[in-house]
């Protein structure tokens, strides 16, 4: 691909982040206070978290292996239309008031969430090894207008649910629809030539493989040792960052409902929290060309450990205090998710990149179903301090990951 294309599929690509970035924050901020008020109890309000998490799980797996066989965009839109679907019918479980049709619906939402977040591979596609990096943060950096727009809209969009005779908390879940609605239709129609086009040639295999020492691993054959420590170590670090910050974020609006704030103080707090998730994009994709993606990795891990501790330090009543540990924790998300994206696509060969980077999405969405699932229980057993220093020190073990995998790494990148 030459000439202007790059940069005009990048901008789509921006484009379709920005709309959808809106969706992908519907869940984050009212998932868990839904589930609150249909289930009744706080230890379950993790539920939602864990199921839209889990749907990403099986979105990231299909379209993985959809983008390896037919070229990213009919991967992307595929994942945006099942979005749009899950959040149509997250509304009408609200308006039904029905938990069993809430818990599907959930799920088949997950898997907009996941195609938000894989359109990063698809920027990485359209850069050279050098400035992977930057590509991959251009496009998270693209989410960052949506998603926080996303939960300041948290009233506006409440009120008109009420207008329509909805319940309040499902007017997120109508805006997710409509920003789903619209990635898909522009990457349809624009993002043309496909990033990843279909098909794809066979890894291969003899004398035109990478060259092995001996020690492949069945989960990453073809690889040399290097790339292998590069795969693993990627997927480690997201798989972690990942985690830690579903599990704290999620109980963040019941922590605050609890102590007497509203869901407009919840929507301030996530809205900061997801702009630091996806606003210092730029700067990390240059630090990440510039001096490597384990050393960024392992500030992540550092970051991370610093917003679990002020978290755990604050008072309930500190709104400011949990708003500062809340944009730490999406930078060190932001460190990890940028740095493991670089570490993973050059470890890669591109004729089975697609599809291994959508195995990668599993595991990362199955650590953030772990994460919170687990959330609620904590909260509910030991309090906000307990999760949040819980957070801080297993985001700790990122740093470890990423000083090991450093030590004797070679050129691991494939063009």
């Amino acid at each position: 691909m030459t000439g202007t294309a790059p940069r005009r599929l990048l901008a789509v690509l921006v484009f379709s982040q920005v709309l959808s970035g809106a969706g992908l924050a519907a869940g984050i901020t009212v998932g868990a206070l839904l589930a609150e008020d249909m289930l009744g109890s706080t230890g379950l309000a993790g539920v939602p978290s864990a199921l839209f998490t889990a749907g990403s799980a099986v979105g990231a797996a299909g379209i993985g292996r959809l983008s390896q066989r037919r070229g990213r965009r009919s991967g992307l839109v595929l994942g945006y239309g099942a979005g749009v679907l899950g959040s149509l019918g997250v509304v009408a479980a609200a308006a039904l008031d029905s938990v069993l049709l809430l818990f599907p619906s959930l799920l088949v939402y997950g898997a907009g969430t996941a195609t938000n977040l894989m359109a990063r591979y698809a920027g990485a596609d359209l850069a050279p090894p050098d400035r992977r990096g930057r590509a991959v943060s251009t496009v998270l950096f693209a989410t960052t207008l949506g998603a926080v727009a996303g939960p300041n809209l948290v009233t506006a969009t409440g009120s008109l649910a009420l207008a329509w005779g909805l319940p309040r908390l499902a007017g997120p879940f109508l805006l997710a629809a409509a920003a789903f609605a619209a990635a898909a239709v522009v990457l349809a129609c624009l993002l043309r030539p496909d990033p990843l086009p279909a098909p794809r040639t066979p890894a291969p295999t003899g004398a035109g493989a990478p060259p092995d020492d001996g020690a492949a691993s069945s989960a990453a054959p073809g690889l040399t040792a290097v790339q292998r420590r590069g795969l693993a170590a990627g997927t480690s670090v997201m798989l972690l960052t990942q985690l830690v910050m579903i599990a704290l974020m999620t109980m963040t609006p019941v922590h605050l409902r609890a102590h007497g704030h509203g869901t407009q103080a919840a929507g301030l707090v996530i809205a900061l929290h997801v702009g630091a998730m996806f606003l210092p994009s730029p700067l990390t994709g240059l630090w990440v060309d510039r001096v490597g993606p384990h050393r960024v990795a392992a500030a992540s891990g550092v970051t991370l450990l610093g917003a679990g501790l002020l978290a755990t330090l604050t008072p309930p009543h500190a709104v400011a205090g949990l708003a500062v540990a809340l944009v730490l924790l999406g930078v060190g998300w932001n460190f990890g998710l940028v740095s493991g994206t670089a570490l993973v696509t050059e470890a890669l060969p591109p004729a089975r990149r697609a599809g291994s980077q959508g195995l990668v999405d599993v595991g990362i969405a199955l650590a953030g179903a772990t994460g919170g699932m687990a959330s609620g229980p904590v909260l509910a057993a030991g309090g906000f301090p307990v999760l949040a220093l819980a957070c801080g020190v297993l985001a700790a073990a990122v740093v470890p990951v990423a000083v090991l995998a450093a030590r004797g790494a070679g050129d691991a990148r494939y063009p």
